[in-house]
């Protein structure tokens, strides 16, 4: 058995939310489990499990912090 942490961290590193999942459940998962938790930000630092086309599509739509 083994599991994936997806976290969102402050510019520094700490932790601001996290998400658990199961290790064999698709990254997009917790991807959308913290979506609303996501702050406001010029940029963003995520693994290539999280570029999918519906994961942008939100992040524009989020307003102009994202590109919006």
């Amino acid at each position: 058995m083994n599991t994936k942490l997806h976290a969102i961290t402050d510019q520094n590193g700490p932790p601001l939310s996290f998400f658990m999942t199961a290790g064999q459940v698709r990254d997009y998962t917790g991807a959308a489990a913290l979506l609303d938790s996501l702050p406001a930000a010029q940029w963003m630092l995520a693994e290539r499990g999280y570029d999918a086309d519906w994961f942008r599509d939100a992040l524009k739509g989020a307003g102009p912090t994202f590109g919006g």
